[in-house]
């Protein structure tokens, strides 16, 4: 590599600050345990957080994602519904609307040959528009309460 050639270099040549930092620079700790009473803590506590990767996971599917965003923005929408909004068909909508329910995103209501979903709770909600918040698109997009 070129002296004066790296990316974070490039950055602050032009007056900007970098994003990231590579490993090891002003980013990373030069010790190790700094603060033992505060890992200990946390590490404690961390069991918390078992079995919650299953949730974010079904949320980071962009299909998914996007029929959680239509079911905040509408009090219940049909299969058929989600289907047309996102262009995919019947099954693969139901297919999906499952997956949300089984993880208890959603809850459905049969009426007649039709089948409704909802979203379940409303932290599911608020969930959604934090992140929309975070990106920018809370007031203008920002889910229904």
């Amino acid at each position: 590599m070129v002296e004066g050639d790296s990316a974070s270099e490039r950055v602050k040549s032009r007056g900007e600050v970098p994003l990231w930092r590579p490993a090891g620079g002003q980013g990373s700790c030069e010790v190790f345990g700094y603060d033992p009473e505060k890992v200990q803590r946390r590490r404690r506590e961390l069991h918390v957080t078992e079995g919650m990767a299953d949730l974010f996971k079904v949320l980071a599917d962009d299909t998914r994602l996007k029929i959680v965003y239509a079911l905040c923005r509408e009090d219940e929408l049909c299969v058929c519904d989600v289907a047309t909004i996102l262009g995919i068909t019947n099954a693969n909508a139901s297919h999906h609307l499952r997956l949300l329910s089984h993880m208890g995103l959603a809850a459905s209501r049969r009426e007649g040959k039709m089948v409704f979903y909802r979203l379940q709770s409303p932290h599911v909600r608020h969930l959604l528009q934090e992140v929309l918040r975070l990106y920018g698109r809370g007031e203008s997009g920002g889910c229904a309460e």
